[in-house]
């Protein structure tokens, strides 16, 4: 472990701490709430060397194939959380961790980027590429109305409403065809160059958010709209030009480290998300708070949110493309891949995941969409428009709270 960082070695050796304590809770018989506490900050640790994992092997394999593994590998200890719920009858844990990974995202995280974004910006304007934007606001959009859609019909007990699995089933291949027919283009063309003297002209400093960062101009000219290899490839131009910062962590990680922290992330991540659902439920009736709540807010945060953490970092250093494309690519992934996957592979398990929800969180699905495509849409944010979207969030949250079950 000597390619990693000083920083990267203090977080691995955190995260095992953790780790075993948590197991130790489990194992052992501790109090409840003290179980709980472990395994959410480990969970939280475990998601982020999974992140790291994800991007060192990636780096490696091209961006393209970097983007789709960020898209499924990426989102592993949400896979466990849900899955573990699901198994112990906790649905409403296990639809509240996916909501709560789209929303943490697309309010909390991007209303934080935008935020610290607008402050870095010697005019108060956060701006980045529109047509990037736009292209992952397409995807979420089109993954929320067919949600939308779906949860209307069951909500208002229309004949289709006594079928809901197999309507959740259909509406979740639909998305999933979406999303590949977004990612697929992308992958194919991963080996080729971003931009040339002939597609793409200079990009001065400042041009697309600040940092002279060089990011392909038409992203449709490959066949697809999808911004998740437009992330990794201003990854690298940034890489390219930018200061090493002299933080002690390493920009490019062996191969075999990667695979390595993958493997470590992705199994602790499984074991913890067990004890998470065994230790919720007492923790919760002893708290006073909602199943509803623990999953949108707590379970999210843990497993989805810190990650993207380093979107708020890429923000301060005044790269705002990366920035918004990091979180924006994330919401997308959990909107229509990771949810429609865990429909179907819910299927066999006796609690089944749906497209069913309360009119609340239909609306808030719906609020998201349209603010997100609104606030990104014009390639510029200032600073209150970051602060209404925390504001949405902070009230989605409070109203969890007064949940009851």
């Amino acid at each position: 472990m000597s390619a990693l960082g000083r920083t990267e070695r203090i977080v691995l050796v955190t995260v095992t701490i953790f780790t075993v304590l948590a197991g130790i809770a489990h194992y052992a018989g501790w109090a409840s709430l003290l179980a709980f506490f472990f395994a959410t900050i480990a969970l939280a640790g475990l998601s982020h060397v999974v992140a790291v994992g994800v991007e060192s092997v990636g780096e490696l394999l091209g961006a393209g194939i970097a983007g789709f593994m960020q898209a499924t590998l990426g989102n592993l200890p949400e896979l466990f959380l849900v899955i573990f719920a699901l198994r112990e009858g906790e649905a409403v844990l296990a639809q509240s961790t996916v909501l709560g990974s789209i929303f943490s995202n697309a309010l909390l995280v991007l209303g934080i980027v935008i935020v610290v974004g607008s402050r870095k910006s010697h005019d108060g304007v956060m701006r980045f590429g529109h047509r990037l934007a736009n292209d992952t606001a397409t995807l979420l959009i089109a993954a929320t109305f067919i949600i939308v859609i779906v949860s209307l019909s069951l909500q208002t007990h229309d004949p289709a409403s006594s079928h809901v699995n197999t309507v959740s089933t259909v509406a979740a291949i639909a998305l999933l065809v979406v999303y590949f027919f977004w990612v697929v283009p992308y992958i194919r063309g991963s080996n080729a160059p971003a931009a040339t003297d002939d597609t793409a002209g200079a990009h001065p400093a400042g041009a697309d958010g600040g940092n002279g960062v060089g990011v392909r101009a038409e992203p449709h000219g490959g066949g697809g709209g999808v911004a998740v290899a437009e992330a990794q490839r201003a990854r690298t131009s940034t890489d390219a030009v930018a200061e090493v910062p002299d933080d002690g962590m390493p920009h490019h990680l062996p191969l075999k480290i990667g695979i390595v922290l993958l493997a470590y992330g992705g199994i602790g991540a499984a074991f913890v998300s067990d004890w998470f659902v065994t230790a919720l439920a007492p923790t919760v009736d002893q708290l006073g708070i909602s199943r509803a709540f623990a999953g949108l807010v707590i379970a999210a945060i843990a497993g989805n949110a810190v990650e993207n953490i380093s979107a708020v970092i890429l923000a301060s250093k005044g790269q705002a493309d990366l920035a918004v494309s990091v979180v924006k690519n994330s919401v997308g992934q959990m909107a229509a891949f990771m949810w429609p996957a865990l429909v179907l592979i819910s299927l066999p398990l006796a609690s089944k995941l749906t497209f069913a929800l309360t009119p609340v969180y239909i609306g808030a699905l719906l609020v998201t969409a349209l603010a997100m495509w609104q606030i990104t849409g014009d390639g510029e944010a200032v600073a209150f428009e970051g602060l209404a979207l925390i504001a949405i969030y902070l009230t989605l949250a409070g109203i969890t709270l007064y949940e009851t079950v």
